[in-house]
């Protein structure tokens, strides 16, 4: 169990990992994974102050991920990609990210594992590990936890507070992916276009569920490589800026109501 949570806790870092090392804010790498927060201003002071109450939301606007996904985002996105090697197989990540001139940070990933990592563990083990992994990252603590659907698929929402910020989150497992969509910001500036944003995700031909094998799994005990040993070993490797092999966006899509 731990393995798979230090995986799904740096496939939800990934993008902001990302952005921090593009950017350049800080050149110490050693503090590149963590000084992501901290940089985001805080002009409230420390009591924060009273924030203008109809602020404005950010325009967003549509973007199309190879992928195989729409989502709505403040503007363009650095993507970044990589492969994950795990003993079960190869796990695909693509991070779509960028940071406002208000230091908010919009990021929505994706992690593509083996089909038999996913039959073998159910859906809540890994909406409930991405959170739990995010929620170690920051050193945090979790509140407003829902359950939630998109187009039939699991799905959890939640929001991590942390002394150098906040994070609005929301995990969907589709099929063999799961996404991870991520807002932070100072709570003394807030966030405006965050519920815009997390529920703007729309699927692409998406895949159908993936049954669990062996219908008294609970345990995740499988065999053919499918248990919590299988996701770990995961060997770190610099962002990979070619294409993946995702399906190409086709005509149809299915949006969330909100």
């Amino acid at each position: 169990m731990p393995s798979l949570s230090r995986l799904l806790a740096a496939l939800a870092t990934l993008s902001l990992i990302s952005l921090a090392c593009v950017s350049a804010q800080k050149t110490d790498p050693n503090q590149q994974a963590t000084s992501t927060i901290e940089e985001l201003p805080n002009e409230g002071g420390e009591t924060g102050g009273e924030q203008p109450a109809a602020a404005a939301g950010p325009q967003l606007t549509e973007v199309t991920a190879e992928e195989g996904f729409t989502v709505k985002m403040p503007g363009q996105p650095q993507v970044q990609r990589q492969k994950v090697n795990i003993p079960a197989g190869e796990v695909s990540t693509a991070a779509y990210s960028l940071q406002t001139a208000e230091g908010v940070i919009y990021s929505i990933s994706t992690a593509d594992y083996p089909e038999k990592v996913v039959a073998s563990r159910p859906p809540e083990a890994f909406l409930n590990e991405g959170r739990d992994g995010l929620t170690n990252q920051l050193k945090g603590t979790v509140s407003n936890e829902q359950e939630l659907t998109l187009d039939g698929y699991p799905g959890k929402s939640y929001t991590v507070s942390s002394p150098n910020g906040e994070v609005r989150a929301r995990n969907y497992l589709v099929g063999p992916r799961l996404y991870t969509m991520l807002v932070l910001y100072n709570p003394s500036i807030g966030a405006p276009g965050a519920e815009d944003f997390l529920g703007s995700l729309g699927l692409v031909n998406p895949p159908p569920a993936i049954p669990r094998a062996g219908a008294a799994g609970a345990d995740g005990g499988v065999g053919d490589g499918g248990t919590d040993a299988d996701a770990g070993a995961v060997e770190a490797t610099a962002p990979d800026a070619g294409p993946t092999d995702a399906g190409a966006p086709a005509p149809a899509k299915r949006r969330r109501a909100k």
